[in-house]
């Protein structure tokens, strides 16, 4: 953990709050921090902040948290994802969260097998907890959205723009004529919607009605990557691309 995040009703209005269970284990047997020395937290979708401890016992550790203005900036990456096998997924949750993802967005395709639907690791008690481990890591404190959508058309035709209302929309798919993600100028404060097939692409019927409602169909490269591979190299490109965009405009966003 590069922070240790809280949960707002953990906290209380003195900024107090007592920690047990792996949080505590890390602050008293990773950072080796006892009573009067500093930690770092945040809060979660808050602000960060530090926090001297005031007690350790072998059951806890209390906290005085101060939480400056300093809060992250909502990644302006949101991922539409095929839904990959489960142990894929519960793989790629502290990922994602870690590279830094505003929303995910798990669609139905025809190469995503039904039964996936039903695994435990679309819960939000399993996901939370690793999209948390990833922000700590990261040292972020967005808490990415996630919505499971069984219905490829009705999402794309209907649900998406609610989603996401406005910036661009990209979609990787071996074979695509371009490998240029077209992002420079893009302003400051837009969005990317980045679109991952299942195991195998999209099939054309799912390709041609992403483009026809406004995603620009790319190639990441000749090489054939497994689902997670590809979310993550992808993901960090997108970051990667906006980053030299804002330096090429001479924004000083990041």
């Amino acid at each position: 953990m590069n922070v240790i995040l809280l949960e707002p009703e953990e906290v209380s209005p003195e900024g107090e709050v007592t920690l047990t269970g792996p949080r505590a284990r890390h602050v008293l047997d990773v950072l080796n921090a006892g009573p009067g020395q500093m930690v770092r937290v945040g809060m979660l979708n808050g602000s960060l902040g530090s926090a001297v401890v005031t007690a350790s016992t072998d059951r806890g550790v209390s906290l005085r948290c101060a939480f400056t203005s300093e809060r992250p900036s909502r990644p302006r990456v949101d991922l539409l994802l095929a839904l990959p096998r489960p142990k894929v997924l519960r793989r790629l949750w502290a990922q994602l969260a870690a590279l830094g993802v505003g929303q995910i967005i798990l669609t139905n395709a025809e190469r995503v097998e039904r039964n996936y639907f039903d695994t435990h690791v679309l819960s939000e008690a399993c996901y939370r907890p690793l999209l948390i481990e990833g922000l700590q890591q990261a040292r972020d404190t967005w808490l990415p959205g996630v919505s499971i959508h069984k219905q490829f058309r009705i999402l794309v035709e209907d649900d998406l723009t609610a989603f996401f209302p406005s910036g661009h929309r990209l979609v990787a798919h071996p074979g695509s004529v371009t490998t240029d993600m077209r992002l420079a100028g893009i302003g400051s404060s837009e969005r990317i919607l980045l679109a991952v097939g299942p195991e195998g692409g999209w099939n054309a019927f799912e390709l041609n009605l992403l483009k026809a409602h406004g995603f620009l169909a790319f190639d990441l490269g000749g090489r054939t990557l497994r689902t997670d591979t590809a979310c993550i190299a992808l993901v960090a490109l997108v970051h990667s691309a906006l980053r030299e965009s804002e330096r090429s405009s001479g924004s000083d966003s990041i």
